[in-house]
């Protein structure tokens, strides 16, 4: 069977805010025609200590090895007091299966009522609350050392689904819509995951025992005591597969209208060095890394530095202002498919014209650095620049 994989993107409701930390999270991904496998059976690592929260392991996929992967479950410090953390999901897209980035925020959101258990049971959580500027575990769902954390409390929590199914809509997947509440909640002040959280989904990445072709479903680093940590005795390995898993024998799709081999993105040239990068596209100028800026000029000339510096500064400050302003008409054009309820095809269109447009702007920016910096160079001195004799 031949299978397509093209990449794509994903839409989240975002609302412009007072800084840029406060910016709903917008996913990036791939569209993948088959569903990711059942969630594996494992136990919790113990809570290292306080003001950590769980985020539950998950499911993401490399397009450059064609593959699903288990990013383990661990123990993350909240970004903020009063934070909480919604997972991301996988969700049917129409043409496949699409995942939703997880985020920090006051409230927990909709998660595509995937039940990851530690009280992520589809809706909400039960693992532990906020108090003032604490936070405090429920010991029905937390493995906690009560002599170590004593802000703990004991709350029987029903789970009333044992489905280890983790996605949601598509064929056999999870039947939950989000409440008008849970949509609000995509308004409010969000953070992405932080960076620990990325370089632990990198980790797992370039981790080949993490693939489900190679485990089965049944991962042998099924969570961690703290991100990044794969190999501490603390970590603990799956119990068992959440139900049976065969990926499919041939996970590349038929060349593309130009000849070449469509292998998780069918619309673009995939760079060379993929292999290294992070699992996340920019899509957004909110996306992109910060920009870096260069080092002081040093040309010998105090005067001819220092206007070298302003001309830096100058540039610096025009392309964040430019920055600013596509964001800005970004998500005004989010707020305005939200207020029209925009069908799926739609909003990928427009996503896929967002990432256009953002890559663009960061071409065009480089060169400009790149183009400054070159004219910025020192002359060559006039010993250099004799003819030999």
């Amino acid at each position: 069977m031949h299978i397509r994989f093209i990449r794509t993107l994903l839409f989240t409701l975002v609302m412009l805010s007072m800084s840029a930390a406060s910016f709903a999270q917008i996913g990036v991904g791939v569209v993948v025609n088959f569903a990711p496998p059942p969630l594996p059976v494992y136990e919790q690592p113990l809570c290292p200590g306080e003001g950590y929260i769980w985020t539950p392991g998950y499911w993401s996929y490399g397009d450059d090895f064609d593959d699903y992967y288990w990013v383990p479950g661990t123990w993350v410090l909240a970004p903020e007091i009063g934070f909480l953390w919604t997972p991301g999901y996988w969700g049917w897209g129409g043409e496949g299966f699409v995942f939703y980035e997880g985020y920090w925020g006051p409230v927990v959101g909709f998660y595509g009522g995937i039940n990851y258990g530690f009280g992520y049971f589809g809706e909400g959580y039960e693992g532990g609350r906020w108090d003032h500027d604490r936070f405090f575990y429920n010991q029905a769902v937390n493995n906690v050392n009560v002599t170590v954390i004593h802000n703990v409390y004991n709350k029987t929590v029903i789970n009333r689904t044992e489905t280890r199914v983790s996605y949601n809509g598509g064929n056999g997947g999870i039947n939950a819509r989000p409440t008008p509440q849970q949509e609000a909640v995509a308004h409010e002040r969000h953070i992405p995951p932080v960076a620990v959280q990325v370089q632990h989904a990198h980790a797992a990445r370039t981790n080949p025992q993490q693939r489900a072709s190679v485990n089965l479903g049944k991962p042998a680093v099924a969570a961690t005591p703290k991100p990044g940590i794969f190999k501490d005795r603390a970590v603990v390995p799956a119990k068992a597969a959440g139900g049976s898993y065969s990926p499919p024998a041939n996970r590349r799709g038929p060349a593309d209208r130009g000849g070449k081999e469509a292998r998780g993105n069918a619309s673009a040239p995939r760079p060379e060095n993929n292999a290294n990068r992070p699992p996340n596209t920019a899509v957004h100028p909110r996306d992109l890394p910060p920009a870096s800026r260069p080092s002081p000029p040093s040309t010998g000339n105090p005067k001819l530095d220092q206007k070298y510096q302003q001309q830096q500064q100058k540039q610096f400050a025009k392309q964040d202002q430019e920055r600013q302003k596509l964001q800005q008409k970004q998500e005004q054009e989010h707020q305005r498919m939200a207020q029209q309820n925009a069908s799926e095809p739609r909003k990928q269109q427009v996503e896929q014209r967002h990432q256009q447009q953002t890559q663009q702007l960061q071409q065009r920016h480089e060169q400009q650095q790149q183009q400054l910096q070159r004219k910025q160079q020192p002359p060559p001195s006039r010993e250099r620049s004799k003819p030999p004799q």
